[in-house]
């Protein structure tokens, strides 16, 4: 049995533990923004068409609302980078932490629709800075044969919270005409959680040799099995010669800003945020009656959740791009299922659910397993802030986009369902042809090693 003790850092530290055993440990206590983040994008969809009817909006001001998340999570994912590279990773953590809680409470009382949009907002903001301080702090921490699972555990932490918040909503759907409340205020709970866990944790220890912290990042990297990293990490900043000052955009880090945008452009051109927000309106328009539409997004949770366990077991052993290639595929056959099913006579129904887990089944698989990963690695540690903001700032900005359209062309269209699924489909065709000519593979290297392969000097 395992002792554990406390350190004057308020770290904490395994007596006799393995290094990998550590870093596994931070790095799940950090991924609980992972599971917040997933929770907080997800529960909406219980609560939107009742929003709806509550405060009488139309399809804009309602693509509006559930957006309104998305406006904020834009905001914290180009607003993260600059404290989490000046202040730390550990204390803008703690930041979010209180962000979400406050937005679970603020959600759940809420008796205005503007106070309501207010603290989606905020919900959103941390999200956005979760999506690009998570998975960064995770990648710092992680030795490079764990790097890809202990990175890709975000992503099994935001499927993870998809699943809890479709189960909860599903659980108080029938609570009567507050059941809402009851589904975005039971994020208190976890929220409070991450907000105690995150004072155990150390700082990054990449974060603090670039800080002039050798001694303390040492400690670190002893605990998490790098043992020459204090050096790798000089050398690699000697190399780029100007540390924390430096800007993302002066020509040397093109590569990594094409390959990070493009992929998140194509995560959310998938149509993943539009099926997450809307999948009850999604099965009530394929035919589903109202009480089976809470319902079966419990089913697609389920799928994604098992899915990226899967893929976290063989992300370091197949590499990213196998991930990513055989996800373009099944994601590609039933989006264009579904598409089908929407513009055929008659009701989709069943066909619908179907279609609807074997494409999340390959998502999860692919691009959900693989995107937070793989942006977190390709950019070098006096840059990583910023380029981690960039690639979370597309993914938001097209998440947006997404989400707010989508109402508009369903309720504006018979055919709305179709045009949708088709449109997402061709973009997964697109998507395959960038990440096989185009996209690195990242497996197996520790974080300097990438940067040399992409000829960044």
């Amino acid at each position: 049995m395992q002792s554990y003790s406390i350190s004057t850092t308020g770290e904490a530290v395994s007596a006799g533990t393995s290094s990998g055993s550590y870093s596994i440990r931070i790095s799940l206590i950090a991924a609980l923004g992972g599971f917040l983040f997933g929770f907080e994008t997800a529960v909406i969809s219980g609560a939107e068409k009742t929003i709806q009817g509550l405060w009488s909006l139309n399809s804009f001001w309602q693509g509006f609302t559930v957006a309104a998340s998305l406006i904020g999570t834009v905001i914290g994912s180009v607003a993260a980078g600059v404290p989490a590279q000046r202040f730390g990773r550990k204390k803008v953590l703690m930041l979010i932490a209180v962000m979400y809680l406050l937005s679970a409470i603020g959600c759940a009382v809420a008796s205005e629709w503007l106070l309501f949009v207010v603290f989606r907002i905020v919900g959103g903001l941390a999200v956005g800075a979760s999506s690009v301080v998570g998975p960064m702090y995770i990648s710092e921490v992680s030795p490079a044969h764990l790097r890809g699972r202990l990175a890709g555990s975000f992503q099994l932490m935001i499927v993870g919270g998809i699943f809890i918040a479709y189960l909860t909503n599903f659980l108080f759907a029938g609570m009567g005409e507050e059941s809402w409340r009851w589904m975005l205020g039971i994020m208190v709970i976890p929220a409070l959680i991450f907000v105690i866990l995150l004072r155990f944790i150390p700082e990054s220890p990449r974060w603090l040799v670039l800080n002039n912290r050798a001694a303390e990042a040492e400690r670190i990297f002893a605990k998490t099995g790098e043992s020459n990293a204090v050096e790798l990490v000089r050398q690699e900043q000697e190399r780029q010669g100007h540390g924390l000052k430096e800007s993302l955009f002066n020509g040397k880090y093109n590569k990594p800003i094409l390959y990070a945008v493009i992929l998140a452009m194509f995560n959310q051109l998938s149509g993943i945020n539009a099926i997450l927000y809307y999948a009850p309106r999604i099965f009530e328009l394929a035919g589903f009656e109202k009480s089976e539409a809470y319902l079966q997004p419990v089913y697609i949770g389920a799928a994604n959740l098992l899915f990226t366990l899967l893929a976290m077991t063989v992300i370091d052993r197949f590499g990213r791009k196998k991930l990513l290639l055989t996800g373009c595929i099944g994601m590609i056959v039933f989006l264009g299922l579904t598409a089908n099913a929407f513009g055929s006579d008659g009701g989709a129904n069943s066909n619908v659910l179907i279609y609807l887990i074997g494409f999340i089944a390959f998502f999860a698989f692919s691009q959900g397993a693989v995107i937070w990963v793989f942006i977190s690695e390709i950019f070098p540690n006096s840059v990583r802030a910023q380029g981690g903001s960039l690639g979370s700032f597309t993914h938001w900005i097209m998440a947006a986009i997404i989400s707010w359209t989508f109402p508009i062309i369903v309720e504006g269209s018979p055919e709305g369902g179709f045009y949708s699924f088709v449109f997402y489909s061709i973009m997964m065709i697109a998507s395959f042809v960038f990440i096989w000519r185009v996209m690195p593979e990242t497996k197996g290297k520790s974080l300097e090693q990438i940067q040399k392969e992409l000829g960044i000097k």
